[in-house]
C-alpha cells in the first residue's frame, strides 16, 4: 500500500482497480476522523476533518486491504433506455467502422456489456463507467464539439459516459437518453454514485 500526504487534512492512496472496494470499506467503518472519500481514476482521496489526525484504526484498515482480490458487487443498479444512432448518436457510424462492425452489431455489443460507475468528474453528475468492450474503446474526437446535448451517451478512451447537462465535449456520441442524471434540487442530486451498476436498454 502506498500513501503520501497531500495536505494536512488528507491522504492520497494509490489503489489501482480496488478503489471502489477500499471506498466501501472505509465508508462502512464510520471513522470519526473521516470527512469525505472521493474516488478517482485508480485512486481514492481520503479527507480528514479539521484538527483530527488519522487514528490507528484507519492505518490498520489501510494496511489490511488485499488488493487484486475478487470483491462483492455493491451499489444500486440503473436501467437507462437509450436511442442509439441517427441524430441522437452522430458518431455511431464512425465508431462502428473503427470497430469493424455493423451499426446493429455495435449497438448490441455496447448495450450487452456490464457497466459500473468508477468515479464522478468533469461536470456534476458525469459518471465515468468501466466496462466498455475493448472493441469499442475509441479515442476522443480530435476537435471537441462546442455543444453536446444533455443525455448524450458517449465513448471516450476506455470509458462510457452520459453528459448530464449541455456542455462542450470531445467524446464520441453514440446515443441519447431522456433520463435525469443530475438535479441540484433532488437528494442526492446525482443519479449515479461510485460502485453503482448501469445497464443500457436500446429503444
Amino acid at each position: 500500500m502506498k500513501h503520501r500526504w497531500i495536505t494536512e487534512r488528507g491522504l492520497w492512496l494509490d489503489s489501482g482497480e480496488d478503489t471502489l472496494a477500499l471506498n466501501r470499506m472505509l465508508q462502512a467503518a464510520g471513522l470519526e476522523e473521516l470527512e469525505a472519500l472521493v474516488p478517482g481514476d485508480g485512486s481514492l482521496l481520503v479527507v480528514l476533518k479539521p484538527g483530527l489526525a488519522p487514528g490507528k484504526e484507519l492505518f490498520h484498515l489501510l494496511n489490511s486491504v488485499r488488493f487484486g482480490q475478487e470483491h462483492e458487487t455493491a451499489g444500486r443498479c440503473h436501467d437507462i433506455p437509450v436511442i442509439y444512432g441517427g441524430e441522437a448518436g452522430p458518431d455511431l457510424v464512425r465508431v462502428a467502422e473503427a470497430a469493424g462492425l455493423s451499426v446493429g452489431q455495435t449497438i448490441e455489443l455496447h448495450a450487452g456489456a456490464k457497466y459500473q460507475v468508477a468515479f464522478l468528474g468533469f461536470q456534476p453528475g458525469f459518471a465515468y463507467l468501466n466496462g466498455t468492450p475493448q472493441q469499442l474503446q475509441i479515442n476522443r474526437r480530435a476537435t471537441p464539439r462546442m455543444r453536446v446535448p444533455a443525455g448524450s451517451l458517449a465513448l471516450g478512451g476506455g470509458y462510457t459516459g452520459i453528459y448530464p447537462g449541455v456542455s462542450p465535449g470531445g467524446w464520441q456520441l453514440i446515443g441519447l437518453t431522456e433520463e435525469w442524471l443530475f438535479d441540484p434540487y433532488r437528494n442526492p442530486p446525482a443519479r449515479f454514485a461510485p460502485g453503482d451498476r448501469v445497464r443500457f436498454l436500446p429503444k
